[in-house]
């Protein structure tokens, strides 16, 4: 980055954004990544940037990111181990641990190996050297501690000194615990002086003691003396010592010279992980600022939807609408101060440096930046005591060097624009720039309090007004951008708002000049306006909403019920063909009673058998036709009362299906026998309602099987058994006939069909044996000819 991209990103606070990336890193390496991430010009290179950040933010919301410590730099050991030097424990275990970083990263990675991104690049240029990791970290202990199985040899060697160690204290144990040497010792300990074992033994008695001194206390009182006992251990520690740190030298220097032959591969290794570690911290700052990522262009088109200023708290920001570059190229914001009109210009700037530098932005999705080849600014007092510069000054030199550099390819964000000068001058001025401006071809956006600026504004093509909304009620900026509106001073308002006198207020308006005041009220009503028509979109807003989660609402109920009518019906045909198939079993049942009692006819106790069969039949016929009896019991909670007994030609209300009927017979246990058009079922007494006035003369019911399962002496003068085999017609005709002599019908008619004459053959047989039968014959024409057979009785 030059120095005056530079000075423009600072006063943008790019560097705080830096800063704050920075400490999303985990080493050195990477934090200087992002403390040296500068913006770039080419659109191809910043797609490509944010491609990367955007692909890293997704890996990290699928699989987290992968663990990263702390790690070193390692060029320059790496560098000076390839020249033959013996690196140090501490250079090694740093070694150590970037290979175990790099192998880490890649097992992570491995974890979704089916999967391709954008990163593999970097992931798969890592190589992971096991061996040698393990080799430093089993050799190493720690900074200063040699692990003993680093090799055989070291083991053997610091055997050996344990073993002499142990001789030589206890040769000196001897001494110490000795009576005789109690009175010479100062203390009955044993110590270490130049790594040798010595006993601390009282000055006036050297003599007494013989062996070697090797130091004395501060004091003088007490000398140190290696016993002649422990010289030979000693000795040989020492020498063992000396093995110890050569078989060390050749540990470090065999691991330094391995290092230095995969030297290539661990510093690369090392600059892929900052690499890597610097995209996590670009996804890991873009996730805490919930951002997104712009569409790009080259062409000075900006769109922000709901931009929010990163360096500023997150609860108390603001997110506002910002456009420029396509339907105009410079936007002039004014308002109030503290308005946020400054900001409104960093945000502008800030977002759009963060996207060239391949940042996520705090956007809503479907917010567009362009990519610029300069971002000139003049934002703040840059006055100089030193160059005694007057504000004016100071702005003034800042815009003669933006008019200098100002192109097509360049963003300008100018404050307070002419401020610091004589209004008209400064008004006339502004306009000036502004024009010489936009005549180089770049975007430009300025903020000023000049009311000359609003009218250009107005009446110049590609110029478009702005304003930082003011609640004059509250006295406080919103912070909201409103593009095409002009903003207002509020002088006026604020001031009357405060408490000034409103005579002093109007007075002063009345030394505005009419054109002024015209203006004022032009723009005071466009404001009125504006928020009526805000209000308004807002409530069409919120009825759009409250629609479209009522449409959601509907659209989920349909389908909750579409599912449980399906449920119902699954269900209800599972309970249809297990009634069929219990139906089944009873008429296989039936039948072979019924050939089982033909076998038995000759016998003496067949009549018996005969009723008994005939009893049970019709019992279970019964209970299949009350199991397929469609009509289903309701709890009906308005504790109805018949207003009188039911009576034969009531019309009443079948309650669960809603259908009104005629009662035809009331039984001892409650049950109704109801005619509901062709249907006839039984109705339990607290599920019918009577309809007063609808009793009906009784007539008799012709059905196509009327005396099925019925026990009640009501004939009919005709049955229809077509669609029977003959067992089954013999057993329904011999229960209708003992109904017709029971109601003294003189004939009735059995209507079986023509088919294949099997079931009228079967008629006519049981016809035959039947002591009720007088005589039978077919029907004639008009009748019913060979389908029917009309029977007298006796």
């Amino acid at each position: 980055m030059n120095q005056k991209i530079e000075k423009y990103a600072r006063i943008l606070e790019l560097d705080k954004i830096l800063s704050a990336l920075s400490a999303h890193t985990s080493f050195s390496g990477s934090a200087e990544l992002a403390a040296e991430l500068a913006p770039v010009s080419s659109i191809d290179e910043v797609e490509e940037r944010l491609s990367l950040t955007e692909e890293t933010f997704f890996l990290m919301a699928r699989y987290g990111a992968p663990t990263i410590t702390r790690i070193y730099p390692v060029a320059s050991p790496l560098k000076r181990a390839e020249i033959g030097a013996v690196l140090s424990p501490v250079e090694l275990l740093r070694i150590g641990e970037v290979l175990r970083m790099i192998r880490s990263v890649s097992e992570w990675r491995s974890r979704f190996s089916n999967e391709e991104t954008k990163l593999d690049y970097l992931f798969f240029a890592l190589s992971p050297n096991r061996f040698l990791e393990d080799s430093i970290h089993n050799a190493i202990l720690s900074e200063e501690e040699i692990a003993d199985n680093a090799s055989p040899e070291l083991a053997t060697i610091r055997r050996k000194i344990r073993s002499a160690e142990s001789r030589a204290r206890e040769a000196l144990e001897k001494i110490v615990r000795g009576q005789s040497y109690q009175k010479y010792l100062q203390d009955n300990i044993i110590t270490i002086r130049d790594g040798r074992f010595v006993v601390p033994v009282k000055a006036e008695y050297r003599t007494e003691v013989s062996g070697l001194i090797h130091d004395t206390s501060s004091s003088g009182a007490t000398l140190f003396i290696e016993p002649m006992a422990a010289v030979s251990a000693n000795n040989e520690i020492r020498i063992l010592h000396g093995k110890e740190q050569e078989e060390i030298e050749r540990i470090l220097s065999e691991l330094s010279a391995s290092c230095a032959s995969f030297g290539a591969d661990i510093l690369s290794g090392y600059e892929l992980l900052c690499q890597i570690d610097f995209l996590f911290a670009k996804a890991k700052l873009g996730y805490q600022m919930n951002a997104q990522r712009p569409k790009l262009n080259d062409r000075g088109e900006i769109f922000l939807k709901g931009a929010r200023h990163p360096l500023i708290d997150p609860d108390k920001v603001v997110a506002t609408d910002i456009s420029l570059g396509k339907d105009f190229d410079c936007l002039v914001i004014t308002g109030p101060n503290t308005g946020g009109k400054t900001v409104t210009l960093k945000t502008i700037g800030l977002l759009t440096l963060m996207t060239m530098c391949g940042l996520l932005i705090p956007v809503r999705d479907g917010s567009i930046v362009s990519v610029f080849d300069k971002i000139l600014v003049d934002i703040g007092d840059e006055q100089s005591i030193e160059q005694s510069l007057s504000t004016f000054s100071a702005h003034m030199t800042n815009i003669i060097s933006i008019l200098g550099e100002a192109d097509i390819t360049a963003l300008a964000l100018i404050d307070e624009l002419g401020a610091g000068t004589d209004p008209v001058e400064g008004a006339a001025l502004a306009v000036a720039i502004l024009e010489s401006l936009r005549k180089k071809g770049c975007k430009i956006a300025a903020t000023t309090h000049y009311a000359e600026l609003k009218v250009y504004a107005l009446t110049t093509a590609r110029v478009e007004n702005g304003s930082c909304e003011f609640d004059v009620n509250t006295l406080k900026p919103t912070y909201r951008l409103l593009i095409g509106v002009p903003g207002r001073s509020n002088a006026f308002a604020i001031s009357t708002r405060l408490g000034l006198d409103e005579s002093i207020v109007e007075a002063a308006k009345g030394f505005m000049d009419t054109e002024s005041r015209r203006f004022e009220d032009v723009i005071e009503n466009l404001e009125t306006s504006r928020q009526t028509y805000e209000q308004k979109a807002e409530e069409a807003e919120q009825l759009r909403i409250s629609l479209k989660e009522l449409k959601r609402e509907t659209e989920a109920e349909k389908e909750r019920s579409y599912h449980q009518r399906e449920q119902e019906m699954e269900l209800a045909r599972k309970e249809a063909r297990e009634l069929v198939r219990r139906a089944e079993r009873e008429t296989e049942k039936l039948l072979e009673e019924l050939q089982e009692i033909k076998r038995q006819k000759d016998s003496a106790a067949f009549a018996e058998n005969l009723a008994k069969a005939k009893s049970g039949m019709r019992s279970r016929l019964n209970a299949i036709k009350d199991e397929a009896d469609p009509v289903v019991m309701t709890r009906d909670n308005s504790n109805y009362t018949l207003p009188r007994p039911l009576k034969k030609g009531d019309e009443v209300l079948i309650l669960d299906l809603d259908r009104k009927g005629t009662v035809l017979d009331i039984s001892s246990s409650g049950q109704v026998t109801v005619a509901a058009g062709i249907v006839k079922t039984k109705v339990p007494l607290s599920n019918l309602r009577l309809i007063e006035g609808g009793k009906k003369e009784q007539t008799a019911s012709v059905g196509r099987r009327g005396v099925r399962g019925n026990a009640e002496r009501n004939a009919e003068s005709q049955i229809d058994i077509r669609g029977m085999n003959v067992e089954e017609a013999t057993m329904v005709l011999d229960q209708y006939i003992d109904n017709a002599v029971l109601a003294n019908i003189p004939s009735v008619t059995i209507i079986h069909g023509k088919g294949t004459g099997v079931l009228r053959a079967g008629v006519h047989s049981y016809l035959r044996r039947h002591k009720c039968i007088r005589t039978f014959r077919l029907g004639t024409f008009g009748e019913g000819e060979m389908g029917v057979t009309i029977a007298e009785l006796k």
